[in-house]
């Protein structure tokens, strides 16, 4: 079936190439571009059948529909469309389409859980412990690194006393959750042992968790240390995996009553940077991708209240790709559940301010703000204190906070 896509467009410049890009004819060029300045939807290879029952649907509500060139007369295999029309008139459309062929049927149903997912303007995340309220302001989770080889800050807080020192202070910075992790997850790098990964994450967590209130994230692909992790207080479990590393790790997140932030990642931290890094479509890719796993564990018993989606930048992206996913984070709206960034220190920034991990403050900075004001619910970052102050001035220009 199609994936919707929510496209934001700000100006005619960015609907031209839009319908440029889908080979719209010249003429239909010059009558769509004043219909795209409400909500404009896209679909990849919608075959031409139905392309031509969706346009013709669209107009008789009085809204439209992009085809490609070719559409009518079916001398393509297949096109992408745009929808372009008011929430009325796409309600009005999914309604009409209820009962016709080539699958349109089920794309009335997709349209309606579109419009109401992009509505939604506050959520509750379940987690194993509490109810956190996500939407009236950004939260801002700190990175615990317990790591010797971590990209930023790899061995400073390898010590247990550290470690439990370091999270102290991100929450007196104001940290909203803590995200704990004892394996790396930069390129390149090599997992370690369940036995190491135990030993450097869970005393940690059990310590902090009897210091404070703050909701304690484990960030493990692995089901043994989720579960020993909750049992030490934690209450989240950040997968970079989205469970499909570990074929236990679905069972311990719904046994437990975690909350599981799902990521969105090309191969393993070895090779996810390695060789070709092009996509046919970015956001395509990557909403299909978390729509699969938000789906996959649901089956199991994790309920949509419990999810968070990440698009995992910095994981098997270009260096193009992250700034795309930066600047186009509304799109993870489709998917109607809460969505995380990290964006701290990442060499995309360094590639522009240059400097070491610990020297990209300002870029991080830019690249939290770019991320709340596009539709970001939590930022992952290392410096906290810095980051809430930067997150408060975008939620206030949102007009959220």
């Amino acid at each position: 079936m199609w994936f919707l896509r929510d496209l934001q467009i700000d100006s005619p410049t960015a609907a031209l190439a839009v319908l440029n890009e889908i080979k719209v004819d010249d003429c239909g060029i010059e009558a769509m571009l004043p219909k795209m300045r409400h909500l404009n939807i896209r679909m990849e290879g919608v075959s031409c059948r139905a392309a031509n029952i969706i346009k013709q649907e669209m107009l008789a509500v009085g809204g439209d529909a992009a085809v490609a060139r070719g559409t009518v007369a079916c001398s393509i295999p297949a096109t992408d469309v745009v929808l372009m029309g008011t929430q009325k008139q796409l309600r009005r459309f999914a309604a009409k389409i209820t009962r016709q062929p080539f699958g349109l049927s089920m794309l009335a149903v997709s349209v309606a859980k579109f419009l109401e997912n992009i509505d939604k303007q506050t959520r509750i995340l379940k987690t194993a412990r509490r109810d956190i309220t996500l939407g009236d302001r950004t939260l801002v989770m700190g990175i615990v690194n317990m790591t010797p080889d971590s990209f930023s800050d790899g061995g400073r807080y390898l010590a247990t006393d550290q470690a439990i020192a370091h999270a102290l202070r991100l929450v007196d910075e104001g940290a909203d959750i803590l995200d704990f992790g004892g394996e790396s997850s930069r390129p390149g790098a090599l997992p370690v042992s369940p036995e190491e990964e135990l030993a450097r994450v869970v005393p940690v967590i059990e310590a902090v968790a009897g210091k404070v209130e703050t909701p304690l994230s484990v960030d493990t692909t692995k089901a043994a240390v989720a579960r020993a992790a909750i049992d030490a207080g934690a209450e989240i479990v950040n997968d970079i995996s989205s469970l499909r590393f570990d074929e236990q790790m679905p069972a311990v997140v719904a046994g437990t009553g975690a909350a599981v932030i799902l990521m969105h990642m090309r191969g393993t931290p070895v090779d996810m940077q390695a060789g070709d890094l092009t996509y046919t479509s970015l956001w395509g890719e990557i909403l299909r991708f978390l729509e699969e796993r938000v789906a996959a564990v649901q089956k199991v018993g994790i309920e949509e209240r419990r999810l968070v989606v990440d698009p995992g930048l910095g994981f098997g992206k270009s260096f193009a790709d992250n700034f795309q996913i930066l600047r186009d984070l509304h799109e993870c709206r489709v998917l109607g559940v809460p969505v995380l960034v990290g964006p701290s220190r990442k060499a995309f920034i360094g590639r522009i301010t240059g400097g070491t991990p610990a020297e990209r403050t300002e870029g991080t900075v830019a690249a939290v703000t770019a991320a709340i004001m596009n539709g970001a619910d939590i930022v992952r970052v290392h410096e906290v204190g810095t980051m809430k102050k930067a997150a408060a001035v975008a939620d206030a220009i949102r007009g959220r906070g």
